[in-house]
């Protein structure tokens, strides 16, 4: 049995991921202008991006797989086999897919997650495996003989086991 958060569980996810910040710079009008890592030109617009080290046209630091501007869809970007990646493509590309242990259904490698020990589920599947409850980040879950439990369904189930739960 194992109790726990739902937020603990989702922080574990998150801790693996290979990352790198983008911040977005304003140009100060009396510096000299930066060379952009992507085209090669001089940066004259009034903001800039600063990521693995370099300056970038907000243009210029897109995925190399979907295209999209990595400035807009956040301030992480992500890089591999010299590929300069959004989040989807990255976990498209190099995440491990596997089945959610609630419903047995694909869970593609892009699509968050909730994890329990071993077990790993759907966002939707992430529920009492007696009541149907949805758990909220903070709520607390237990796992019995590999079911997720909700803490009203886990009490009963000790109660009718002939032992009460400690109350910590």
């Amino acid at each position: 049995m194992v109790g726990a958060s739902a937020a603990s569980a989702v922080q574990q996810m998150q801790k693996r991921e290979k990352s790198f910040g983008i911040q977005m710079l304003s140009v100060q009008p009396d510096t000299k202008p930066k060379g952009c890592a992507g085209c090669n030109r001089k940066i004259k617009d009034r903001y800039l991006l600063k990521a693995l080290d370099k300056y970038w046209h907000e243009d210029c630091l897109k995925c190399a797989c979907c295209d999209c501007r990595l400035g807009e869809v956040g301030s992480t970007l992500y890089t591999k086999a010299n590929l300069i990646l959004c989040r989807r493509d990255y976990l498209r590309l190099f995440g491990v897919t596997g089945n959610c242990a609630a419903c047995s259904k694909l869970i593609p490698a892009f699509e968050m997650v909730m994890r329990a020990k071993e077990n790993v589920y759907h966002l939707d599947c992430f529920a009492c495996q007696l009541c149907n409850q949805r758990f909220c980040v903070g709520d607390k879950f237990f796992l019995k003989n590999n079911m997720i439990l909700c803490q009203t369904d886990y009490e009963e189930g000790l109660m009718k086991e002939g032992y009460a739960p400690q109350v910590r």
